[in-house]
């Protein structure tokens, strides 16, 4: 049983349990049901930059990152650097993450937020709409392309961004469908941990130009960014790089400075 595999496990005990305490009526009463959604893919076309900054206190491949940095602080930060977007990590056991992490996130910008999430029910998706999300990410590796089809046109039904990440050719030809927004390269392997941008450069060729290209992890300069632009990435998901930091807000500044000269 790899890493992977282990999460969606613990996955489905965990939204198991978190349906059996708060019904789907409760979410969709909740005061954020109604919001207006703010579409990160259109950012991100608009961009020059295309930052999607992330909240990532650790993780399986890191142990501890960040455990000190207030998730209020860290959002109004990066709004301040101008990132397009914010990813929060909402997965608890893995990644020290929350829901509630989404909702004072929510509360401390206008970005659109991202729930980085393990997606293997709707329910999930009636809870990002509740927390504050604009979008979601379906990870192709632990979805068979109906489920992918059939959460995607629930995001985009409840108005929601999709963002569909995969690791290689296979991942993607079976994905690849008109309710995505957004293709995610994940250069990370997730059964090694092993980091290469070479996957975002490989994969780029094979992915329509109708779905905005993003590349995610192992991002830590500027170099790699403008390299990854000329294959027609207009998003990048940087977590680690800015987390790090005392301040992942002014750090995530800085970048957005040196790759604007």
């Amino acid at each position: 049983m790899n890493i992977l595999d282990k999460i969606v496990a613990d996955k489905r005990v965990e939204v198991d349990l978190r349906k059996s305490l708060i019904p789907v009526k409760q979410l969709e009463h909740s005061v954020l049901f109604e919001r207006e959604t703010i579409s990160l893919a259109n950012k991100l076309r608009l961009s020059q930059t295309g930052i999607i900054a992330e909240h990532k206190r650790r993780s399986p491949s890191k142990s501890l990152i960040n455990q000190t940095l207030n998730v209020f602080e860290v959002a109004k930060g990066y709004e301040n650097a101008g990132v397009c977007g914010m990813s929060v990590l909402t997965d608890g056991k893995y990644f020290g993450g929350s829901l509630d992490d989404l909702l004072t996130a929510r509360a401390s910008c206008n970005l659109p937020l991202l729930r980085k999430e393990f997606i293997i029910d709707e329910y999930q998706l009636l809870e990002a709409k509740a927390f504050g999300a604009d979008v979601i990410l379906l990870i192709a590796a632990i979805l068979s392309r109906d489920e992918i089809k059939q959460f995607s046109e629930f995001a985009k039904n409840l108005k929601l961004d999709v963002l569909l990440e995969v690791h290689n050719e296979e991942e993607l030809h079976k994905s690849l469908m008109p309710s995505l927004d957004m293709l995610g390269i994940n250069n990370r392997n997730l059964k090694t941990f092993d980091v290469s941008l070479e996957t975002s450069k490989t994969l780029s060729k094979l992915i329509p130009n109708d779905f905005v290209k993003v590349s995610e992890s192992g991002i830590s300069n500027v170099a790699s960014i403008k390299d990854l632009q000329f294959y027609g990435f207009q998003g990048f998901l940087i977590g680690e790089n800015f987390m790090k930091t005392d301040n992942a807000g002014e750090s995530a500044k800085q970048f957005i400075k040196e790759l604007e000269k």
